[in-house]
């Protein structure tokens, strides 16, 4: 999502799947309600896949019915697993296996729109191998794992704005303030990027930004006088 708001656009089909998947991991009607809508895939247009893709889904979805009394957390699990079982994916991509379970597993609600299930550093709940109760046992210490690091990253980001509230202080105008927050919000973030939801002019922006990595806030992640993109110092 921040290389298509900064234009950055190396492989558009890998992009157009990120995209996706951030769409569907932040709101919107969960998998179980229109699994072919939550895909993006609309059996008219699918030609003579349309008939085997709405047989493995159904079949999917029966699945998921049949535990309904299972926990949201184990029926996530269960669904990934079932998912290439079931014919569906593409190519032994899992990335849709895996929104989708994030997604049931949250299915409670509870405030909360998706569970993370993979941090950066290791993906062991998402590990296909082992019986079924050992595929559960990887799946929830992976997902206790990935929450702990979630919530410390949140920590870090907590922290780091309060640190770089007080240094800006002497800064004046909307811009340092509303560069702050976008900084805050996103992992990686371009000069053209913080234009864009900033509102501020590209100059504003990128003195702002020289200013901060000057003040060791932030750092220049990309190393190359082009495309370049920063992500704050926590």
């Amino acid at each position: 999502m921040s290389s298509r708001l900064s234009g950055v656009q190396d492989d558009t089909a890998s992009l157009v799947r990120v995209g996706w998947a951030v769409r569907r991991l932040t709101g919107g009607p969960g998998p179980e309600a229109d699994l072919a809508a939550f895909l993006d895939r609309d059996p008219g247009n699918m030609a003579d896949e349309a008939e085997p893709f709405t047989d493995r889904a159904g079949g999917w979805l029966d699945r998921m019915t049949a535990a309904c009394d299972l926990h949201p957390i184990s029926r996530a699990c269960m669904g990934f697993h079932l998912w290439s079982l079931a014919g569906l994916g593409q190519q032994s991509d899992r990335m849709e296996a895996a929104v989708i379970a994030a997604r049931i597993a949250a299915s409670e609600g509870r405030g909360a729109v998706f569970v993370p299930l993979a941090m950066v550093g290791g993906a062991g709940g998402l590990r296909a191998g082992g019986l079924p109760s050992e595929r559960l046992a990887h799946w929830i210490d992976g997902m206790e794992s990935a929450l702990l690091r979630a919530m410390r990253h949140l920590d870090d980001f907590e922290a780091w704005s309060v640190r770089a509230t007080a240094k800006m202080t002497p800064l004046s105008g909307k811009t340092p303030r509303a560069l702050r927050a976008v900084l805050t919000e996103w992992p990686l973030v371009s000069a053209p990027m913080a234009e864009a939801l900033t509102g501020a002019s590209r100059a504003a922006v990128q003195r702002n930004l020289a200013w901060m990595e000057e003040k060791g806030l932030i750092r220049e992640v990309t190393g190359q006088g082009r495309f370049r993109m920063w992500r704050v110092v926590v």
